[in-house]
């Protein structure tokens, strides 16, 4: 709700959602240059990849649910994980400027859709093709997130006194 969690707070929770996001990659990194070369594409390197993908868009749904709180974005019951990346899309006017651009949109989206997967259907055969896939849109995720990210930290900057 609006007022209930100030801007001032709102903007530290961007930061801890950066740092957090920060460990999630270099440990993604350490992994991938050190043990996998040695493991390669087996299911326990499967099973870690996956749970970085899951683990860097669950950190960054928490931080968009706290944004949704504080600028009274309701959510429905069914489907709210969709709808709430759709509403960071979302420029309203008199509100609050879209948190992500329509491309991290897009691409935050198959992280979505996979760690619903992985959630609910308990893998551990993974389809390299689709992890190998995923990765790549992780790598293209990054520096389009810290952009937008940085904008609407900006933005929050803007509106600390209101």
């Amino acid at each position: 709700m609006k007022g209930e969690r100030p801007i001032p707070e709102l903007i530290e929770e961007l930061n801890k959602t950066r740092l957090i996001l920060d460990k999630i990659d270099s440990f993604y990194n350490d992994f991938k240059q050190n043990e996998f070369p040695a493991l390669g594409k087996r299911q326990v390197s499967a099973i870690v990849l996956a749970q970085v993908l899951a683990d860097a868009y669950t950190c960054l749904e928490t931080f968009f649910f706290r944004v949704s709180g504080h600028f009274e974005n309701s959510l429905r019951s069914d489907r709210w994980h969709t709808e709430l990346l759709h509403k960071m899309t979302l420029n309203i006017e008199g509100v609050r400027k879209s948190v992500i651009s329509e491309k991290t949109h897009a691409i935050l989206l198959e992280l979505m859709r996979f760690r619903h997967f992985k959630r609910h259907y308990f893998q551990l055969e993974y389809d390299w093709d689709k992890l190998d896939f995923l990765e790549k849109k992780y790598h293209q995720m990054k520096p389009l997130l810290k952009q937008d990210l940085s904008e609407f930290e900006n933005f929050l900057k803007t509106t600390k006194s209101a």
